[in-house]
C-alpha cells in the first residue's frame, strides 16, 4: 500500500482534499437534481399527459455522452466545477423524477380525499401529505442517482483537473504508479458505499411508521435498491391511524 495516500503535486490536493472534493461534485447534483424533480414531478402527477414526454426529455438527457456536455458547457462556464456539475443534475433526474411521481402517485385516493376535507391546500398537501408517504420511493432514486454521480464524477478528468478522485487514474499512466488507480477505484467505491449506507440511515429514521418485520423479510425478497424500497412501503400499511397506503411502485424508475 506504499503511495496509497502519496497524492502527485500536481493534483493540489491532499488524499483527504480529493475525496472532499469529490463529494461536493457528486452530491451538489443530486441535490440540484432534487430539487428539479419535486416541482416537475408534482406537475407530472397533476397533468398526465405531461410525465410521458418528461420522461422522454430526461431519457435524451442522460443518453447524450458526458463528454458532448463538456464540449458545450466549457465555452460558457470554461474547465470549472460547474461544468461538471451541470450533466450530473440533469442525468440524476432520469431517476428521481420517476421515483416522485411513482411514490406520489401510490398514495390512496382516501388520503386524498381526507386531506381536502380538513381543507389543505394543494401545495400544502404536496409537502405534508404526499411527500411523506413517498419517502421511501424517493429515496430509493437518490440511493441510485447518488451512487451514480459518485462515480461519474472521475469523468471530469477529462476536462483537466475537474475529476476528483478521478485524476488519479490519469496520474496513474502518467508517473507510471498503478497503485493511483487503485487509490482511486477503491476510494471511489468506498465513498458510494458509504453514502448509499447514510441514506438508508437516514430514511430509516423519516420512516420509523415501516415495520421492522419489512426490513427483516427483504433480505429474501427484491435485491435491488428500488425494489428493497418497494418491499418497505408495500408491508408499511395504513399510516398516521390508518389514513395513507404507503404502497410504491419505485420499481419502474429503472
Amino acid at each position: 500500500m506504499n503511495g496509497f495516500f502519496d497524492m502527485p503535486s500536481d493534483l493540489q490536493h491532499s488524499y483527504l482534499g480529493l475525496i472532499g472534493v469529490h463529494l461536493q461534485e457528486a452530491l451538489l447534483p443530486v441535490a440540484i437534481g432534487l430539487v428539479l424533480a419535486l416541482p416537475v414531478a408534482q406537475l407530472c402527477v397533476r397533468f398526465t399527459w405531461l410525465y410521458p414526454p418528461v420522461l422522454w426529455a430526461t431519457t435524451i438527457l442522460y443518453a447524450v455522452p458526458s463528454l458532448a456536455f463538456f464540449v458545450v458547457l466549457i465555452d460558457y462556464t470554461g474547465q470549472s466545477e460547474t461544468t461538471v456539475v451541470v450533466p450530473l443534475a440533469l442525468y440524476s433526474l432520469v431517476v428521481l423524477v420517476p421515483a416522485i411521481v411513482d411514490g406520489v402517485r401510490s398514495v390512496s385516493p382516501e388520503t386524498n380525499a381526507a386531506a381536502v376535507a380538513m381543507g389543505i391546500g394543494p401545495v400544502r398537501r404536496y409537502l405534508t401529505v404526499e411527500l411523506p408517504i413517498a419517502v421511501p420511493a424517493i429515496f430509493a432514486g437518490l440511493r441510485v442517482a447518488t451512487v451514480s454521480s459518485i462515480s461519474l464524477v472521475s469523468v471530469g478528468a477529462l476536462i483537466g483537473n475537474q475529476g476528483a478522485l478521478g485524476n488519479l487514474l490519469a496520474d496513474a499512466m502518467f508517473y507510471h504508479r498503478p497503485i493511483l488507480a487503485v487509490s482511486s477505484v477503491v476510494t471511489t467505491a468506498v465513498l458510494a458505499i458509504l453514502a448509499d449506507a447514510a441514506l438508508v440511515l437516514i430514511r430509516m429514521l423519516l420512516t420509523p411508521w415501516l415495520p421492522k418485520s419489512a426490513r427483516r423479510a427483504r433480505r429474501g425478497g427484491p435485491t435491488t435498491p428500488v425494489a428493497d424500497e418497494a418491499a418497505d412501503a408495500s408491508a408499511a400499511g395504513p399510516v398516521a391511524g390508518g389514513a395513507a397506503d404507503a404502497r410504491t411502485t419505485a420499481g419502474s424508475t429503472l
